[in-house]
């Protein structure tokens, strides 16, 4: 690729940390692992509610006959379209930490030990 190209896309990548960094970082106060623990849960509360509606109207169509109405189907939309956007949100939030937006809290690395994470291979 051409060195002016290269040194553009630089500039543009740099360009891009430091307005989003400007622009978010003002808006959420430092963060550590206890603070993201709401995002995470509600993530996860919107997964279990739209994976219990789809098995609950798959066990009710279960004969190979019929198949679900079309409120029922908008329902299960709904559930899901849920759990997408929050999922896409904490996607988000993660990808704003792994890029520098957002300041991290001192204690982020003094977790208790039933906090830590296991990266054991086990």
């Amino acid at each position: 690729m051409d060195k002016n190209i290269n040194r553009l896309l630089l500039k543009f990548e740099q360009l891009l940390r430091d307005t989003n960094r400007e622009h978010i970082n003002p808006k959420i106060d430092e963060v550590c692992i206890n603070d993201l623990k709401p995002i995470i849960n509600l993530v996860a509360r919107s997964r279990a509610s739209y994976l219990a509606h789809l098995f609950e109207l798959c066990k009710k169509y279960d004969d190979g006959e019929n198949f679900p109405s079309a409120e029922e189907l908008k329902r299960l939309r709904a559930y899901r379209n849920r759990f997408l956007e929050l999922a896409d949100g904490a996607k988000s939030f993660e990808i704003s930490i792994q890029r520098g937006y957002l300041d991290l809290k001192e204690d982020n690395l003094n977790l208790k030990k039933d906090e830590r994470f296991d990266l054991s291979d086990d």
